[in-house]
């Protein structure tokens, strides 16, 4: 069966990169839908002025509601258009539309309903990425895994995606974040209907571009997402559509480490402040509780990261 595949393009200050990308996107693609997400070049309008595509559709926002509002109404464009797989690149040339078939192919065979690029494989390459951006995508990376859930990728904020359509229409499109954390929300809602996400390896692409993502100020908002999202995910996951072994595991080992810690710091301070010596057995009664809640917790942090998705959902959806 021949699948028809869309590409999404959000454009913001793109206006000398967007031509080049997409005089590379190949034939297997049927639809192009270029997203000028309010941009101050106003680069929608001058792909409308210089391509020739006829593949080519470009929508407009009368305001910036980021890369993942972008995102989302290119999907919706592209759905109404019949389309199967959604790809997303940006529109900036540090994605190389040669690798669409890439990254389609897993979807297409039934071995993925989402994939995303993955710069970190190739070592070589990777020396090509700032260093700043480097350290902030490998720690950006080791957070979402906790909240997301998947725990067999990495390179989370990658950009460079593609989705089953049948498993966008499983999504709460209107919820996910549209600006800077979209990458990792979407992820979140994936895990929430068990879809199976791979990782595709792909060169680091740099050629002197300042990022408009700046780590000092969405640092904070960043971690509060990814707790919000941990916490939802371990909710819904293990309280509310199912309870099993790893549920007791983490009520066991969060109320031991609890008692554990609370009990040691009030004996600490109560010795610090008498100046005697707190008695072994009480030493013993703080240390215990913490030592097996700790325990408790890696059991139950094992269970989660086997626990990640590993088929494929949309091939069962009508």
């Amino acid at each position: 069966m021949t699948l028809n595949i869309a590409v999404v393009i959000p454009c913001y200050r793109v206006r000398h990169h967007i031509l080049d990308v997409l005089q590379g996107i190949g034939p297997t693609v049927s639809h192009i839908v270029v997203v000028d997400d309010a941009c101050p070049e106003m680069s929608g309008k001058w792909v409308q002025e210089n391509n020739q595509d006829p593949r080519v559709q470009v929508i407009f926002h009368d305001v910036n509601r980021g890369v993942g509002g972008a995102v989302m109404t290119g999907y919706r464009t592209a759905i109404e258009s019949g389309a199967d797989i959604l790809v997303k690149i940006d529109g900036d040339g540090q994605m190389d539309p040669a690798l669409i078939e890439r990254f389609v192919r897993p979807i297409a065979r039934g071995q993925a309903d989402y994939t995303k690029g993955n710069r970190f494989y190739d070592l070589t390459h990777l020396g090509e990425m700032p260093g700043l951006r480097l350290i902030g995508n490998a720690a950006l990376s080791f957070m979402a895994k906790m909240s997301t859930g998947y725990w067999n990728i990495f390179d989370i904020t990658n950009g460079y995606t593609a989705i089953h359509v049948k498993v966008v229409q499983l999504l709460p499109l209107e919820k996910i974040s549209a600006r800077y954390f979209f990458e990792t929300d979407i992820l979140f809602r994936l895990n929430l209907v068990r879809a199976l996400v791979v990782d595709i390896p792909m060169d680091a692409k740099y050629a002197g571009e300042s990022s408009s993502m700046r780590i000092g100020r969405i640092a904070g908002e960043f971690l509060w997402k990814h707790v919000r999202n941990f916490s939802k995910r371990i909710f819904y996951n293990y309280f509310l559509r199912d309870m099993s072994a790893a549920s007791l595991e983490l009520l066991i080992g969060l109320s031991m480490l609890l008692f554990g810690v609370v009990f040691g710091v009030s004996q600490w301070l109560h010795s610090w402040q008498s100046g005697i010596g707190a008695p072994l057995g009480t030493v013993m009664l703080a240390a215990l509780p913490t030592m097996l809640g700790i325990q408790f917790l890696l059991a139950f942090i094992g269970f989660d990261v086997a626990n990640t998705p590993r088929r494929a959902v949309h091939p069962d959806l009508a």
